[in-house]
C-alpha cells in the first residue's frame, strides 16, 4: 500500500463493524427461512433483520409500508384540545397567527398549516422571527408583531416547548397560544390552552420522532376528524393529498428516522413530488436538475428532464435552497415560494433561493476555514498533552467564538467540524449584537452539533446556568450566551465532556450491514434494494464489506478527483468508484489485497447496465495482516521456537488424515492445483474443528515426509500435490518434523 501525508490534527481511530455477526450458523439459517418465504435473497433477508424485521410478518409489513403504521393523532398529549381550540377560532373568525422556526421543517410547518386553515376560511398570519434580529424561538418581539394585527391565537410549529415566559406574556395581551413542537422538553410545559408534543413526559404516543411538521400534519388530521366526524384514517386520506409532499420535504430535512410513521409519510410524500402540481416544488426541482438554474419561463423553452425524486434530492437538492433563506435572507421567501400560485412567481422566488443559496455557500466555505485554522492552532498545541481546559483533546467539545461569523451559517459549519474532527463543537456569533463588542454583556448566538452517544442538550443542561436560554436535540442544538459567560462555559462543558465521551464516541466510524462474495452482488440484489427504500436515518442505505479482493487497477476520473478501482474476487471482476477521494491520495495500487466497504448500485450508461460498487472506505484487507502474522509465526517455529499445545498448532493423525483425504478427492477428481485459502475453505466447512493456517501449512509438510503424497508450492499461496501410489502404511511419527515439533510443544 502507497503511503500519503499525514495531516498535523490527530488521527482519528477508524473503526468498521458488521452489524451481521459471521460464523452465526443459527443466525445464517434464520435469514434463509426469511429469504424463502419473502422470495427474496438471503442478503436482503439479513437486510431486514438488521433493522429489527426478523419475522415475516414484521418483514411484509416493513416492505408493505402502507397505512397500517399510521397511529390515532388523538393518541398525543392534549391534541384533542388543540383541535377543539383551534376549530373554535376558525368557527368564530378569530385571526390566527401560526408562528414557526426558520428552518425547512419549520417553513414546511407554517405552509402546512397555513394551507388547512385558510382552506377552511380562517383568517391567518404567518410570522418566523428574524434569525439575526430575534434568534430561535418565540420571543416578546414577535408576540408584539402579533398583537398589533390583533392576533387571537398563536399556534406554534417545530418550535415553542420552551417558551413558557413569551407564552406568558401573549397570555397578558389576551393572546392564547396552542404549542406544537417536537423538540426535547426539559422543566416544566408552557401554560397554555395546548402542548402537543410526542416528548412530553406524560405522552403515551407509540412514535416519538416525528419531526415538526409531522407532529402539524397530526395536528391537522385530528383537526379533520373532529370537523367531520369521521374516523382518524378517513381524515388522513382526506388531507393527505393536499399536504404529505410537504410533510416530507421537512421530515427528510430535519433528519429525523425513516421508519414507523415517516417512512411511510416520506413514501407517500416523495411519490407526490415526484408528479408535484405544486409551482414552488416544480420550479425548485427544475432547478435542481438544472444545476441550480431555473428554467425560463417561456413555454417554447427546452426543459432538462428532471431527476426522480428520492430522500437523496430532498436532503441535497430541495432543502438547501429552502434553508437558505432563513440563514441569508428571511425565511418567508422560502414560505411564498411554496405558496406560489404561478409558474412565473415560482420561478422568480426559486432564481432568488439559487442566488441566496450561492452566498451561504461562499460564507459556509470561509467560516469553515476561519474555524479549522483555530482548532488546529489550538490542538497542535495541546496534543503533546493536557490542554488549558485540563481535559485531553480528544474529550473536548471544540467552542469557538468570532464576532463577525454570520449565525445562520454557524449550525452548518459546526456540522463540518464534527465530521472533520469528530468531536463535538459549537460555533458562537457575535454578528448583529447589540452591546458593543467590548461588553461582557453581548449575547451571541451559538449553534452546536455531537456525535453519537454524547446528548447535547443534556450536556447543555449541565451549564444552563451559564446560559441565556438553548434548546434542541440529541446531535444538534442551539443556545444563546453572553460573552463574559463563554471561558465558564467552555470550562464546565469540556468536564461534562472529559466524563461522558468515549473513543468509541469520536472514532471516524464506518458500519456495514453484512460481509458479501463476489458471487451475491447481481441485478436481483441491487434491484431488490428498492424494496427498502426510502432511505435515511435508522434506514441507512446498505452498506456492504467486501474481504481480501485484489486490485487490478486505479483509475483518475474527473481530473483526479474521482477514483475508479477495478477489483477482482473470486475470479470476477467489477468497478469500484470513490466519489471525492482524488487518486493521488489513494493508498492502494494494483496487485495489492484490500477489504472494501461499499453501495451497490446499477450504472446505467448510454443505456448499458452494469453494477457497480460506490466505495465508502478501503483498507488493507484483513486476511492479508493476519496471513503476514501467521507466516512470521510458522517461520519461527520450523526454526525452533516453541509454542503451547493450547495454541492448537501441532497436528495429529485425525488432521493429517484430513488433509490426505481431501487431496485425495481431488486428484481422483483430476484436480492437482488449489490454492490454500480455497483447501481451508473446505475444510472448515466439514463441520468439524476448524483447522488453522499454521496447522495446515505444517501438515503439507509433513505428508510428503510420511510418503504418500508430493506437494510442491511453486507460487506464494499455490500447491501442486499429487498422491503416490501403492505407499507403504506408515504413521505420522514417521515424519522428522512432526516428531521435531512435538518436542517444541509445551504443555
Amino acid at each position: 500500500m502507497k503511503e500519503t501525508n499525514t495531516a498535523r490534527t490527530p488521527k482519528r481511530e477508524q473503526i468498521w463493524t458488521l452489524l451481521w455477526p459471521d460464523g452465526d450458523a443459527e443466525r445464517e439459517a434464520e435469514a434463509s427461512r426469511l429469504a424463502g418465504v419473502l422470495g427474496v435473497t438471503p442478503v436482503t433477508a439479513k437486510l431486514l433483520m438488521n433493522r429489527g424485521y426478523g419475522t415475516p410478518g414484521e418483514a411484509e409489513l416493513f416492505l408493505g409500508n402502507d397505512d397500517r403504521v399510521w397511529h390515532d393523532p388523538m393518541g398525543l398529549a392534549d391534541m384533542e384540545k388543540a383541535a377543539d381550540r383551534i376549530l373554535t377560532a376558525v368557527r368564530t373568525g378569530e385571526t390566527i397567527a401560526v408562528y414557526g422556526d426558520y428552518d425547512v421543517d419549520g417553513v414546511t410547518s407554517v405552509t402546512t398549516l397555513y394551507l388547512y386553515l385558510t382552506g377552511l376560511g380562517a383568517r391567518v398570519v404567518n410570522y418566523i422571527p428574524s434569525r439575526t434580529k430575534e434568534g430561535y424561538g418565540v420571543s416578546r418581539m414577535g408576540v408584539d408583531a402579533l398583537a398589533a394585527q390583533r392576533v387571537d391565537l398563536i399556534i406554534t410549529v417545530d418550535t415553542g416547548i420552551t417558551a413558557n415566559e413569551e407564552i406568558r406574556y401573549a397570555a397578558g395581551l389576551g393572546i392564547d397560544t396552542v404549542v406544537t413542537d417536537h423538540h426535547e422538553c426539559h422543566g416544566d410545559l408552557p401554560d397554555c390552552c395546548a402542548v402537543v408534543n410526542p416528548h412530553r413526559p406524560d405522552d403515551g404516543y407509540p412514535f416519538k420522532e416525528l419531526a415538526g411538521v409531522g407532529v402539524v400534519f397530526k395536528t391537522v388530521c385530528a383537526c379533520e376528524a373532529v370537523r367531520l366526524g369521521v374516523t382518524p384514517a378517513e381524515a388522513f386520506a382526506a388531507v393527505s393529498g393536499q399536504f404529505i409532499d410537504l410533510v416530507a420535504i421537512g421530515t427528510i430535512a430535519d433528519v429525523m428516522p425513516l421508519y414507523d410513521e415517516n417512512r411511510f409519510i416520506v413514501s407517500r410524500g416523495l411519490a407526490m413530488l415526484d408528479k408535484t402540481e405544486r409551482c414552488g416544488i416544480a420550479a425548485l426541482l427544475d432547478a435542481v436538475s438544472g444545476g441550480g438554474n431555473t428554467r425560463p419561463a417561456s413555454a417554447h423553452a427546452p426543459k432538462k428532464p428532471r431527476r426522480k425524486v428520492n430522500s437523496g434530492l430532498v436532503g441535497y437538492g430541495i432543502a438547501p435552497r429552502i434553508n437558505a433563506a432563513g440563514r441569508i435572507s428571511h425565511a418567508m421567501k422560502a414560505v411564498d415560494l411554496l405558496l406560489a400560485e404561478t409558474p412565473e412567481q415560482a420561478e422568480a422566488l426559486t432564481a432568488e433561493l439559487c442566488e441566496i443559496n450561492v452566498r451561504r455557500q461562499g460564507e459556509e466555505n470561509s467560516i469553515a476555514e476561519q474555524a479549522y485554522r483555530m482548532i488546529d492552532e489550538s490542538l497542535a498545541r495541546e496534543i503533546s498533552g493536557e490542554s488549558d481546559l485540563g481535559v485531553p483533546w480528544n474529550r473536548q467539545v471544540l467552542v469557538l467564538e468570532d464576532d463577525h461569523w454570520m449565525q445562520g451559517i454557524v449550525g452548518i459549519v459546526a456540522s463540518r467540524v464534527t465530521e472533520k474532527y469528530g468531536l463535538p463543537s459549537i460555533l458562537i456569533s457575535f454578528d448583529g449584537s447589540t452591546g458593543s463588542i467590548d461588553s461582557d454583556d453581548d449575547v451571541g448566538k451559538g449553534s452546536g452539533r455531537s456525535v453519537r452517544g454524547l446528548n447535547l442538550v443534556e450536556a447543555l443542561a449541565s451549564c444552563q446556568d451559564l446560559l441565556v436560554r438553548f434548546g434542541g436535540h440529541e446531535l444538534a442544538a442551539g443556545l444563546s450566551i453572553r460573552r463574559g459567560d463563554i471561558p465558564a462555559f467552555r470550562k464546565k462543558l469540556n468536564e461534562y465532556a472529559a466524563a461522558h465521551l468515549t473513543d468509541e464516541m469520536t472514532a471516524l466510524r464506518f458500519e456495514a450491514e453484512c460481509r458479501v462474495r463476489m458471487s451475491e452482488l447481481t441485478m436481483k440484489q441491487a434491484a431488490e434494494l428498492d424494496l427498502l427504500e426510502p432511505y435515511g436515518v435508522s434506514n441507512q442505505t446498505p452498506v456492504f464489506m467486501m474481504s481480501n479482493a485484489v486490485v487490478q487497477k486505479v483509475t483518475p476520473l474527473g481530473a483526479g478527483k474521482h477514483t475508479r478501482l477495478t477489483v477482482m474476487s473470486e475470479g470476477s471482476v467489477m468497478q469500484a468508484v470513490w466519489f471525492g477521494m482524488p487518486t493521488s491520495q489513494v493508498t492502494a495500487a494494483a496487485g495489492d489485497r484490500i477489504d472494501l466497504l461499499f453501495n451497490l448500485n446499477i450504472n446505467d450508461f448510454q443505456g448499458v447496465r452494469s453494477l457497480q460498487m460506490i466505495v465508502q472506505d478501503v483498507r488493507p484487507s484483513e486476511a492479508v495482516s493476519s496471513r503476514r502474522e501467521e507466516e512470521a509465526r510458522l517461520d519461527r517455529i520450523l526454526h525452533g521456537e516453541s509454542f503451547s499445545a493450547s495454541d492448537g498448532l501441532l497436528p495429529d493423525r485425525d488432521d493429517a488424515a484430513r488433509v490426505y483425504t481431501l487431496l485425495r478427492g481431488k486428484v481422483r477428481a483430476g484436480r492437482h492445483v488449489g490454492s490454500e485459502s480455497s483447501l481451508m475453505e473446505e475444510l472448515n466447512a466439514d463441520g468439524n474443528e476448524p483447522m488453522s493456517w499454521i496447522k495446515l501449512s505444517l501438515i503439507l509438510r509433513i505428508l510428503p515426509e510420511m510418503g504418500v503424497c508430493t506437494i510442491d508450492s511453486p507460487s506464494k499461496g499455490v500447491v501442486q500435490y499429487d498422491i503416490t501410489k501403492d505407499a507403504p502404511r506408515t504413521t505420522i511419527e514417521a515424519s522428522p518434523l512432526y516428531c521435531r515439533l512435538r518436542g517444541q510443544c509445551r504443555e
